[in-house]
């Protein structure tokens, strides 16, 4: 892994580069940086998740989460180099799995909402979709593994998952779009 950070301000990236974990410098507007950027902004989001009140299990889940999407990041940092494990994909395929079943079928569209907790596992999920579609572009520029990818589409499935989850945990539902068409078929 490249140099560890002894200092932030560095003012090397004053002429619009920065540097990654193989001591590389690429412009700050790189697919490299952008997909780095997207999965931090991510991470990020999920901290101020775990601000909110959370079942334990959830919680633990968020907070591994975190150390797979630094994982993730340091991948991304370093070209070439493996970080992300696939099993850090089964262990999400095994949660969504685990949450889903305690879930109703969905019958109609949900709106990204609900409570504070729910509401920002929805930021979470947008931001994955962002980060994965990231990932997806750097990947048509230079070849990566198929982890970085699994990892962010699973993620975000959990994410619209821990939201319905979180929705839940206080007696509440999800938040129903009331579609025209289908009030309309609904209708006598």
């Amino acid at each position: 892994m490249g140099n560890r950070l002894t200092q932030i301000a560095t003012r090397t990236g004053d002429a619009g580069t920065t540097g990654l974990g193989d001591n590389t410098r690429v412009s700050k507007d790189s697919l490299r940086v952008h997909a780095m950027g997207d999965v931090d902004e991510l991470n990020s989001h999920i901290g101020l998740l775990l601000c909110e009140e959370l079942p334990d299990g959830v919680r633990a889940l968020l907070v591994e989460i975190q150390h797979q999407l630094f994982n993730l990041g340091g991948e991304l940092s370093i070209p070439g180099f493996e970080l992300l494990k696939p099993e850090a994909v089964l262990a999400l395929d095994e949660a969504l799995a685990e949450h889903n079943e305690a879930l109703p079928r969905l019958q109609e569209f949900i709106l990204p909402a609900g409570n504070r907790a729910a509401s920002q596992a929805h930021v979470c999920r947008t931001v994955a979709r962002r980060a994965e579609r990231a990932v997806v572009a750097l990947d048509t520029a230079e070849t990566l593994k198929d982890t970085p990818r699994q990892y962010l589409n699973r993620l975000s499935d959990l994410m619209f998952v821990l939201a319905r989850v979180l929705n839940r945990m206080h007696g509440g539902d999800d938040v129903y779009w009331k579609s025209e068409r289908m009030a309309k078929a609904d209708a006598p």
